[in-house]
C-alpha cells in the first residue's frame, strides 16, 4: 500500500513540475503575442490538469477517507518522512503553479483589454463623422450613417 501511495504522489509531483514549466512557457508566449502557440499549449495544460485530477481521485479512493499526513504518522520513520516530503513538495508546487497561472491570467486579460481598446480606437477613426448642417427647408438635417429606410416622395 505504501508503494502505491508513494508512486501516486511521485506522479502528482512530476505532473505539477511539468505543469509549472508549461505555465512558464505560456507566459513567455503571451509576452511574445504568439496566440496560436498559446492556444495549442492550453490544450496540453488542460489535459495535464485532467490527469493530475485523476491521480488525486485515485489517491483519495486508496486512502478511504484517511488524511495523508495522518497516514504518514502511522508509517515507520523513513516511509513516513518520504510521504511528508512528497506532500510538502506537492503543496509548494501547487502554490507556484497558482501564482504563475495568476500572472498568465493577468497578462492575457491585459492583452485582451489592449486589443479591445485598439479596436474601439480604430472603429472611432474609421466610422464616418456626423455632419451637422441645415437641410433645404431650413431645419437641421438628420444624419443617418447606418442603413435607413427612405420615406417620402421621389
Amino acid at each position: 500500500m505504501f508503494e502505491l501511495i508513494q508512486q501516486n504522489l511521485t506522479r502528482q509531483f512530476k505532473g505539477l513540475e511539468l505543469l509549472y514549466e508549461l505555465l512558464q512557457e505560456e507566459f513567455q508566449l503571451l509576452c511574445q503575442h504568439d496566440t496560436d502557440a498559446v492556444s495549442a499549449l492550453e490544450f496540453s495544460i488542460h489535459e495535464l490538469l485532467r490527469q493530475i485530477a485523476v491521480e488525486r481521485m485515485d489517491l483519495k479512493n486508496t486512502m478511504q477517507g484517511t488524511r495523508l499526513l495522518e497516514y504518514a504518522g502511522l508509517l515507520p520513520d523513513e516511509e513516513g518522512q518520504e510521504v511528508r516530503r512528497l506532500y510538502h513538495l506537492i503543496d509548494g508546487l501547487e502554490q507556484h503553479c497558482s501564482r504563475q497561472a495568476t500572472h498568465n491570467t493577468e497578462l492575457s486579460l491585459a492583452l485582451l483589454d489592449q486589443s479591445h481598446e485598439l479596436m474601439l480606437f480604430l472603429h472611432k477613426h474609421i466610422a464616418p463623422k456626423s455632419a451637422d448642417c441645415y437641410g433645404a427647408q431650413g431645419r437641421m438635417r438628420e444624419s443617418r450613417p447606418a442603413a435607413a429606410i427612405y420615406s417620402g416622395r421621389f
